[in-house]
């Protein structure tokens, strides 16, 4: 038995692609109420990874399901011909091991309460009091499965890139469309509820039928390609389960920054500082952002840090996602060539088809995945390195950083690979040309910063990632001990 976003599924052992058919046909029947009208808090630009997409795109709090053009999007004489996109799944619950934390510092605050009648120094209700009085409404069984929310990210992304890129996902495309996904519930999920978009879009006012009942059949699982990094020896064993791969993040735990943050939550709730730790105020910031992005309510969890704390718990976040997915070390993104060299495949195929006059067999990849799926890619191709790498040690000379996790892979972001051919083209070479958005805008070119590039041009400048970057030797342990080669 199954839950899925507040649902209970009953399912029997199977194979990951009946598995995933069980799941999407029950899909459509699991319903949650739908968040209320979203608020904004100030410490929302600085969730990192749990931030929610319309903070990274204010245009859509307006009109979530307009579709927004980037100026910089080609056009005229140039048609796209192919859409490769890697999407991350929607707004989520926390994971298990989050909400077992939260339950460890409600209980601490509750235990507060009871010593001092839940009333503060002055005799008043306090922070302290409002918190432990709070609703923790959080449930085991939630363990980062998607949200309502979640859903409706889905689909209104895939209104607006059906309604940006009519000719690809035309009606008559629609059963060449290709869906990969992880196995993660979250994933499927998302591209059940993208499938759906896609069916308002063609049959508006018309409610969308279960997923295994439209004509197209249940996205294809494969975790080789979304979750490469679950398949990579070395990855698993000089990072992920390696105690000391995230040295900088536990120094900058115990730092002066995050003491000082400590000292100053101790004595907001009124608890001993030695009860707290730093993972327990991350959380607490967490919850703030989860109330906000599942419900649209700004809890009393958000009252306990100003912005100034939420930049030092932002900079504890992107430091994790360096070191574990970004430039912290080198198999970090080499973990990912599969996956690069997948997308140019599909690019690949679709200009020799088109040289041929032949149709494009798949005008609409749509591979869903998660935040540790895309940050590996960004950083094989060159995306927001900072001269420095971010350390426990240069909190205030990375202020302005670039790798800032909540502005590159909020939820619901995605990194999509347009390929044009061009009529009015002089020679073959001028015939192909390539543009990547990043979260729906147009992403210039990390070594030429041009916002739009000749196919042949991008594939010659990533020619060593497509010839030489073999994922059974990056990811092969060498025989004799060696340390992961830091950045």
């Amino acid at each position: 038995m199954l839950r899925a976003s507040g649902c209970l599924l009953r399912t029997s052992v199977a194979p990951a692609a009946a598995l995933a058919a069980a799941l999407f046909s029950s899909l459509a029947r699991c319903s949650l109420l739908e968040p209320r009208d979203l608020v904004a808090s100030s410490l929302s630009p600085y969730f990192g990874t749990k931030t929610r997409y319309e903070d990274v795109n204010p245009l859509l709090l307006s009109g979530p399901e307009a579709p927004w053009r980037d100026p910089e999007l080609l056009e005229g004489s140039c048609t796209p011909v192919q859409l490769v996109a890697l999407i991350r799944h929607g707004t989520r619950y926390p994971t298990a091991k989050q909400i077992r934390k939260l339950r460890q510092l409600h209980g601490l605050l509750q235990a507060r309460g009871s010593r001092d009648g839940g009333a503060g120094s002055t005799g008043s209700r306090d922070l302290g009091a409002a918190l432990a009085d709070w609703p923790l409404w959080y449930a085991d069984w939630m363990d980062g499965q998607l949200v309502e929310k979640g859903r409706q990210d889905m689909r209104q992304l895939a209104l607006r890139l059906a309604s940006l890129f009519p000719a690809l996902f035309s009606r008559e495309n629609y059963g060449r469309l290709r869906l990969i996904t992880s196995s993660k519930h979250r994933c499927m999920d998302s591209s059940a509820a993208f499938l759906q978009g896609l069916w308002q879009h063609y049959h508006p006012g018309l409610p969308p039928p279960d997923v295994a009942d439209m004509e197209f059949g249940p996205p294809t699982v494969n975790d080789k390609l979304m979750r490469f990094f679950d398949h990579c020896e070395k990855f698993l064993t000089e990072v992920e389960k390696n105690a000391t791969a995230l040295y900088h993040v536990e120094a900058f735990k115990t730092g002066p920054e995050m003491q000082n943050i400590l000292k100053k939550v101790a004595a907001t709730l009124q608890v001993p500082v030695n009860d707290l730790n730093a993972d327990l105020l991350q959380v607490a910031f967490f919850t703030c952002s989860f109330d906000l992005a599942i419900k649209g309510v700004k809890s009393p969890w958000c009252d306990v840090f100003d912005i100034d704390d939420a930049k030092v718990l932002e900079y504890l976040n992107d430091l994790k996602q360096y070191w574990k997915r970004g430039y912290g070390y080198t198999i970090n993104s080499r973990s990912s060539c599969t996956l690069f060299q997948d997308i140019f495949r599909h690019l690949d195929k679709a200009v020799e088809q088109k040289q041929r006059s032949q149709p494009i067999s798949s005008p609409v990849i749509l591979q869903f995945g998660h935040a540790e799926t895309l940050l590996p890619l960004l950083s094989l191709m060159g995306y927001f390195k900072d001269k420095e790498p971010l350390t426990a040690y240069n909190y205030k000379e990375q202020m302005h950083r670039k790798f800032r996790s909540g502005l590159i892979v909020p939820y619901a972001s995605n990194l999509i690979f347009v390929l044009y051919h061009c009529e009015n083209a002089k020679t073959p070479k001028e015939q192909f040309r390539v543009q990547m958005l990043l979260n729906e805008k147009v992403l210039p070119l990390a070594y030429s910063q041009e916002t739009v590039s000749f196919y042949e041009d991008l594939r010659n400048h990533y020619k060593d990632i497509l010839q030489s970057c073999q994922t059974s030797e990056e990811c092969e342990l060498a025989r004799a001990n060696s340390t992961s080669d830091e950045l």
